[in-house]
């Protein structure tokens, strides 16, 4: 039985390893066929920014891993408003078209239709 798990992401993308461990499950549980989706909230908002400098602090570019989500069947990208406006991100500023914004309350809905929840 398939079930309706939320992978929510609230950590920068770089500074520590929170971000890519989260990205990394999600792509581990890929495997399993469930019902995946992301939610990024926080200052995990920033891992959805376009033109990341990483190689600027010698690291890994990891906003050129999300455009793959698609290829695992990650189709249910999210990102919660209140966090994009209190960090003064616009949606044009976005790597992924295809991401969704939701408010507070469309957040609690996401949250109450899933069967687990995992936070980052």
């Amino acid at each position: 039985m398939r079930k309706k798990i939320l992978f929510i992401s609230r950590h920068a993308p770089y500074g520590s390893s929170i971000a890519k461990e989260a990205l990394d499950a999600v792509l581990t549980m890929a495997a399993y066929e469930q019902d995946l989706s992301l939610l990024f909230m926080d200052d995990g908002v920033f891992q959805l920014l376009q033109n990341q400098q990483s190689h600027e602090i010698a690291q890994k570019n990891f906003a050129a891993m999300l455009p793959i989500l698609p290829l695992y069947e990650v189709e249910n990208i999210f990102v919660h408003l209140e966090s994009l406006q209190a960090r003064g991100i616009t949606e044009n500023e976005l790597l992924l078209d295809s991401v969704q914004v939701l408010d507070s309350h469309a957040v609690s809905v996401l949250l109450a239709q899933q069967d687990q929840l995992l936070s980052f």
